[in-house]
């Protein structure tokens, strides 16, 4: 799923299999105009595979993405204590920070929409599922904006 950080809303997805890692298919969801990309540690070393560099080769992702990716937390752990862990630590939790906000949407499909059990119908049908969902969560998610906007709206017609 690819989601902006700022407002929280989904912008493209994309399904497969469950034994297909995550990383392999990075370059599908994103839509080529991030100027960073903040990604859990499961991504470690995302911008040295073929998949993004030929993505950005042939100009489908910027060349200058800023990659920020999760450390391990055994790298974590195994610091020794002192400014530089600290600072480490600090930089970490802000990006749990952002990518929690990318996370929001599932919470949302599955909490108020009640998907929480997995389906073995096939990745298409898994996806007609799926995405009238996340695009309802978009509509959840953004529903305050829109109501604002629209009672200015109505304010200056008036």
């Amino acid at each position: 799923m690819g989601a902006d950080a700022e407002s929280g809303l989904v912008h493209s997805t994309h399904y497969t299999a469950a034994n297909e890692s995550d990383v392999a298919h990075t370059h599908e969801v994103l839509h080529g105009q991030e100027d960073d990309v903040i990604l859990d540690a499961g991504y470690t070393g995302v911008h040295r595979r073929d998949e993004i560099l030929k993505a950005q080769a042939e100009g489908a992702i910027k060349a200058d993405v800023r990659w920020s990716v999760a450390m391990k937390r055994s790298r974590l752990k195994g610091m020794t204590e002192g400014p530089l862990k600290q600072l480490t630590q600090a930089l970490e939790k802000v990006k749990a920070q952002i990518r929690a906000r990318v996370e929001h949407p599932f919470h949302v499909v599955k909490n108020l929409f009640k998907h929480k059990k997995a389906r073995y119908r096939g990745l298409a049908k898994n996806g007609a599922q799926c995405d009238p969902l996340f695009a309802l969560a978009n509509l959840v998610i953004a529903k305050k904006a829109l109501l604002q906007s629209m009672d200015n709206s109505v304010c200056k017609a008036a």
